[in-house]
């Protein structure tokens, strides 16, 4: 049981790694990516919808994205979706497209941008901690229950001690190489 219990909670640790490199890879860095805009919801016909459900995204140039909705009647839409995001850029509407223009970052908005990323760093840190308690309280109640043995659940807790704080280190890690390529100028 307790082996069951330590494969859960890793793979849950594993797809809380995944999700924070996936929020890092939405934080600006001065280059243009489709994923600076993927999480944007349109509202479309009454329901809030995903962008990329909308639209194709393109990058045409280092600095630009070209996003063109594969209906015109949602381009409206899409733009003003697009101004109300906190991505700080003003979105230029030609009648079939949508350009958005990259500005060159400041270092004040680096800094921000680091401080956005250090907020998501420490998130996937709380979840990690999180699934690490609710695996311990089962191996508890396992042990309580008679399943296992105490010396077999202190074990166990270092085994899933060690696995979280390697998942806590690739987090951080994941960080640095963030951090690092948002003060870089």
């Amino acid at each position: 049981m307790i082996d069951d219990t330590m494969l859960e909670a890793m793979e849950k640790m594993e797809k809380a790694v995944e999700h924070t490199r996936s929020q890092f890879a939405t934080v600006r860095t001065g280059r243009a990516t489709p994923s600076l805009v993927e999480r944007i919801t349109i509202e479309y016909y009454g329901a809030q919808v995903p962008l990329q459900q909308l639209a194709s995204i393109s990058v045409p140039e280092a600095r630009q994205l070209l996003i063109k909705p594969h209906d015109r009647n949602s381009l409206d839409a899409v733009e003003k979706a697009i101004r109300e995001s906190d991505l700080g850029v003003n979105p230029n509407n030609d009648g079939i497209a949508i350009r958005l223009s990259l500005p060159q970052l400041t270092e004040e908005r680096r800094r921000e941008y680091v401080k956005v990323a250090r907020n998501m760093a420490e998130d996937g840190r709380i979840t990690l901690r999180n699934v690490r308690r609710d695996a311990r309280k089962a191996m508890e109640a396992e042990e309580k229950d008679g399943e296992v043995s105490e010396d077999e659940l202190e074990r166990a807790e270092k085994e899933l001690d060690r696995v979280t704080s390697d998942h806590v280190e690739q987090i951080d890690t994941a960080l640095g190489r963030k951090e690092q390529e948002l003060l870089e100028v």
